[in-house]
């Protein structure tokens, strides 16, 4: 199905195509992008490093942009160990959870793993449950129901647990604010042990131990691991009293790593560790709920940007439209067949999700434009019967158009609830916390964040959210932007040159794909607009005799910009196109002007 649907945008009307899953919707804004050139890095400390690693300087100034400046740096980096880890006992509480995990074990307790219903909370389930069965038969896991018990830690996953003689539950990706619930678990003689990453309020639960790096008492070196992360630290503490090594643990990366890159955390520091070995993991060794997962896809080696993209929606997709619960039961199952069954599944759950997901944004792009909001510094939608487990999705959908903070709120049972996104450079968790007295709760990042309010108080939440935004906001982040890393020219591009920029990955916040700007180029006259209604640009871009392709993925409407040989500048980064078995360099493209 395809909308014509015009949209006014910052004063300017435009037209092109929002593509998702395998959906198009004729809505998509055009912004002019702004480009940001990075500092260059101090030429000595360039010229060092060059030196010592034997690379060209680009080489080198990329890395110093990335915080490494000595070899030994250089070689954590290129090469990442598993002795990288930090040890777990340095998070604050880690002794405490060991300690009463050990004791369960021990006493033959039964022992609730809980988790949010996401990826990174269905992964921590899985890890934290498979683990604990090869070392206990008394471990049963517990998901919230999206609809009926919401997000985190709920009084009815504590009641079950009440119901079956459970005495301690592990919350994971969840609980740093369940301040009631952990008391109301206390007095039903529960014990719990939380391990999350989201920022802790003004208290902290009277929980048995509370794993998180992000409490500003805990002096744990590294603050950005997901909520798997966090599980997987204290998977390693309990794993150091049962005489295992990390090499031990490895198996169980592959979830981390998917989490990792589902929930967008940087990949530095130990991220990238986890991410790293994780994705040998998965591409050597898949767990047989991946392989069921990965039947379809004819890729030899899965990056985190497929993760991100192939197996995250599908994990995410049950828990949106049906229940966590079958994604861990995926991806903790060791049955091929019966794993297969489990994956075609949630590939029907991942294909309502597209409907409802397209439906919806349809529905809400309209709803801005009839209601005249498109000139807003904030993007609030509400409509009760929008699908609650798709919201979310659609809260970013909207954020690509109109790029702005964005909510998304649907009815959830006699509450509202939303979904937020920003913008890059703008914390809407603090701009939420800013309303905080029309809401019931809310918690989340910078950069995503979920609440719940009474109905009554959504318009006068909905006009201080764009107060706040509006007196806060940096003007500029309101239109997207490009980080450039460095200056280049065609005749630096070689095999060699990209051979070493692959070995940067694991890609992802902290460590994006380097992007390269070249001026004074053209196109050798064969550049075409190609796709649906000429929505991508091929060309060959030329420079001082030297030739290469190169392919701008939504940037048809950028065709005139290089007809008639006319000069532009590109930004781009560099990628191996590959035609008739044969691999060559392309550059792709991010803008032109």
């Amino acid at each position: 199905m395809q909308q014509n649907t015009k949209l006014k945008l910052n004063g300017k009307e435009s037209v092109c195509f929002l593509y998702f899953g395998f959906f198009k919707i004729k809505l998509e804004s055009q912004f002019e992008m702004r480009w940001i050139l990075k500092p260059k890095p101090e030429s000595s400390i360039i010229q060092r490093l060059s030196s010592a690693l034997n690379v060209d300087t680009i080489i080198a100034s990329l890395l110093v942009q990335r915080g490494i400046e000595t070899y030994d740096q250089a070689k954590m980096f290129f090469r990442p160990s598993l002795h990288d880890l930090h040890d777990p006992f340095l998070m604050k509480d880690m002794n405490l959870a060991v300690a009463r995990i050990e004791k369960a074990i021990t006493a033959q307790e039964n022992i609730m793993v809980y988790g949010d219903y996401d990826v990174d909370g269905t992964t921590s389930v899985a890890l934290m449950s498979s683990y604990l069965e090869t070392i206990s038969s008394q471990v049963t896991t517990y998901i919230p129901d999206r609809y009926t018990e919401g997000y985190g830690i709920s009084y009815q996953g504590i009641d079950y647990a009440s119901d079956n003689d459970i005495s301690l539950i592990i919350a994971l990706d969840c609980g740093i604010k369940a301040i009631e619930k952990i008391a109301y678990a206390k007095a039903k003689g529960i014990d719990f042990i939380i391990c999350d990453h989201h920022r802790p309020g003004d208290q902290i639960p009277d929980a048995i131990a509370v794993l998180d790096p992000k409490r500003d008492d805990c002096e744990y070196p590294y603050k950005e691991l997901c909520g798997c992360g966090v599980g997987f630290k204290l998977m390693q503490g309990i794993a150091s009293t049962q005489n295992q090594s990390i090499d031990d643990l490895v198996p169980y990366m592959d979830l981390v790593a998917t989490a990792i890159g589902a929930d967008i955390v940087p990949i530095t520091g130990e991220n990238r560790v986890l991410a790293y070995f994780g994705l040998q993991v998965i591409n050597q060794s898949p767990r047989v709920g991946f392989k069921a997962m990965l039947t379809q896809v004819q890729k030899e080696t899965l990056t985190i940007t497929d993760v991100v993209f192939i197996i995250a929606p599908r994990i995410n997709a049950a828990g949106r439209m049906k229940h966590g619960l079958h994604a861990v039961n995926l991806l903790t199952e060791k049955n091929p067949e019966v794993a297969s069954q489990y994956a075609l599944e949630i590939e029907v759950y991942n294909s309502d999700r597209k409907n409802a997901d397209k439906n919806i944004t349809e529905q809400a792009l309209i709803q801005i434009k009839d209601h005249g909001e498109e000139e807003r510094y904030t993007t609030v939608v509400y409509q009760e019967d929008w699908h609650k487990g798709v919201i979310g999705i659609v809260a970013s959908r909207l954020t690509e158009t109109y790029y702005r903070p964005t909510l998304v709120f649907t009815k959830s049972g006699d509450k509202l609830a939303a979904s937020a996104r920003s913008v890059k450079g703008f914390d809407v968790y603090n701009a939420i916390d800013a309303c905080s007295e029309h809401l019931e709760q809310f918690g989340g990042h910078k950069y995503a964040a979920g609440l719940t309010l009474k109905e009554e108080q959504y318009e006068s939440f909905k006009q201080k959210f764009e107060e706040i935004v509006a007196a806060t906001i940096d003007k500029k982040l309101l239109s997207p932007e490009i980080q450039i890393d460095a200056t280049i020219e065609l005749d630096q591009i070689s095999p060699k040159f990209f051979r070493i920029l692959k070995q940067f990955a694991p890609f992802g916040p902290g460590n994006m794909t380097p992007v390269f700007m070249t001026d004074h180029v053209t196109d050798t006259g064969y550049g075409k607009c190609v796709g649906a209604a000429d929505k991508h640009l091929k060309c060959r871009i030329e420079k001082s005799g030297l030739t290469i392709g190169a392919i701008g993925f939504n940037l048809g409407t950028k065709c005139d910009t290089i007809r008639d040989k006319k000069r532009f500048k590109i930004a781009y980064t560099l990628d191996e196109n590959e035609w008739n078995g044969a691999i060559s360099l392309q550059l792709k493209l991010k803008d032109i002007n």
